[in-house]
């Protein structure tokens, strides 16, 4: 079973980029970017969605206040904190983000993170 990831990034070239790396990693369905963040609950609250890659200083809400609000659904993603300012892996970690990128980022640090999320996901339960 494929992974459902969505992408949040107001910087154009960053979603580029992260649409580039998840295009050529086998087992990773990109079902969504989206440059602002508000669109973002509703979408995930309509689709299937498994993971969310999401840069955290936003113009509209940020990624903290998304990844908040996500978590309040029912069924809610594996939120993934991408960030240039790495004292916000400690805001990420109170959140109980899944995982926290320090940009820039490297293919390697998106590949690391899905493939965190699928041993996760075939061992429920486990410490991380």
């Amino acid at each position: 079973m494929g992974i459902r990831v969505v992408a949040v990034d107001n910087a154009p070239e960053l979603l580029e980029k992260i649409k580039g790396i998840f295009r050529n990693m086998g087992q990773v369905e990109l079902v969504g970017c989206f440059e602002e963040a508000v669109a973002v609950v509703d979408f995930v609250r309509e689709n299937q969605v498994d993971m969310v890659f999401t840069d955290i200083v936003m113009p509209d809400i940020s990624g903290i206040s998304l990844a908040s609000a996500l978590h309040r659904l029912p069924d809610p993603p594996a939120v993934v904190m991408m960030s240039s300012i790495p004292g916000f892996s400690l805001e990420a970690w109170k959140i109980q983000a899944f995982g926290f990128i320090e940009k820039p980022y490297t293919r390697m640090d998106v590949a690391r993170m899905v493939e965190k999320y699928k041993k996760e996901r075939e061992n429920p339960g486990e410490i991380r």
